[in-house]
């Protein structure tokens, strides 16, 4: 990704400023370089879906840029971080010159993929999976550094179904919270309640 550094703008995003927005015309891709972002997308029901985090070495807005069309969601600022930005049609270049469409390809089946994957896993899993799949999903260095209401947009869970889950996790000594904050201090035990049975949890719980 070097040549996207050399050939990009630097800039500097403020935790919630947002660097892309869902909707908007794909002018910049931008190459992560310091900090984290999460990737979010208003679904047709009007929901929020917390897709990702991104950290630095991530492509961020390549889809948009190669098919011409418009964003498929918004990325914005957890931390402070930095990007560079390269135009749409410098970008395209680049692809072509280091032929890059089979890597680029591959990645966007990838992430399309796991866009479904969640929305499947929302659908039929029960709380205690769910927000075990989660944590273990968006964590950083065994950090999962997002509010409840980002756990919320991840899991599609009520306020109380996630609080409650956080709650039974931090009993059990596999996570301590504080604000914006999971630390996962047991990932055996969480990876275990992640890929365990358990019973559907009461759908009152759910949004």
């Amino acid at each position: 990704w070097r040549v996207l550094t050399e050939e990009g703008v630097h800039r500097r995003y403020q935790p919630g400023c947002v660097l892309l927005r869902q909707g908007a015309d794909g002018t910049h891709v931008f190459l992560l370089a310091h900090g984290y972002v999460k990737v979010t997308r208003l679904e047709p029901d009007g929901s929020e879906l917390l897709l990702a985090v991104r950290g630095p070495g991530d492509l961020l807005g390549e889809m948009a840029v190669l098919d011409g069309g418009v964003r498929s969601a918004t990325v914005s600022a957890l931390t402070s971080s930095q990007a560079y930005a390269v135009p749409a049609a410098r970008f395209r270049e680049i692809v072509r010159r280091f032929d890059l469409h089979g890597p680029l390809i591959r990645l966007t089946i990838q992430r399309l993929r796991e866009g479904e994957d969640i929305r499947a896993e929302i659908a039929r899993l029960p709380a205690p999976v769910l927000v075990a799949r989660t944590l273990i999903r968006l964590a950083i260095e065994s950090e999962v550094r997002l509010s409840q209401s980002d756990l919320m947009a991840a899991t599609g869970l009520s306020r109380s179904a996630v609080a409650a889950e956080l709650a039974r996790l931090r009993r059990a000594g596999i996570v301590a919270t504080s604000r914006c904050r999971v630390v996962i201090r047991d990932f055996d035990a969480l990876h275990a309640a992640a890929f365990s049975e358990r019973p559907v949890l009461d759908s009152s719980l759910r949004t």
